[in-house]
C-alpha cells in the first residue's frame, strides 16, 4: 500500500519536510516513489508547495495520506478540490483555482522588500 507522508529534510533543529509517495513499510527517511511537494513549518505562515496534479493521480490510485499530510492538505483546500474532481469537475479548473491559494499563503511579509519613505 502506498502512503503520502512527510519525509524530514534540513539541519538539526531546523526541520523542513518533503511530501512524498512511499511504500507503507519503508522507513520515514528511506526509499520513496515520488516527491509530491514541500512543507516548511518554520515560516509564518508555513510554506506549502504541492504538485496537485500528481497528488490527485496518487489519490485516485488509492494512496492514503497520513494524518499530518491530511492537515496540510486541508490547510490549502486540496481535499475539497479532490472531492470535486471525483464528482466530475475538470482538473484544469481546479488547478487554476489552486494557484491564487498558494500565492496568498506563501506571501511572507518578513521576506518581502518594503520601500522606506524618504
Amino acid at each position: 500500500m502506498v502512503r503520502i507522508r512527510l519525509r524530514r529534510v534540513g539541519l538539526k533543529g531546523q526541520p523542513s519536510y518533503r511530501i512524498v509517495a512511499a511504500d507503507r513499510e519503508s522507513p520515514r527517511d528511506g526509499r520513496f516513489l515520488e516527491i509530491l511537494g514541500f512543507y516548511n513549518p518554520r515560516t509564518n505562515p508555513s510554506t506549502v508547495d504541492l504538485k496537485e496534479e500528481r497528488i490527485y493521480d496518487w489519490l485516485q490510485r488509492g494512496a492514503q495520506p497520513s494524518e499530518s499530510v491530511v492537515k496540510i492538505f486541508n490547510s490549502v483546500g486540496l481535499l475539497d478540490r479532490f472531492n470535486r474532481l471525483k464528482s466530475g469537475e475538470a482538473v484544469e479548473t481546479l488547478l487554476a483555482e489552486a494557484g491564487p491559494v498558494y500565492a496568498a499563503r506563501n506571501a511572507n511579509p518578513k521576506t518581502t522588500q518594503v520601500e522606506l519613505p524618504r
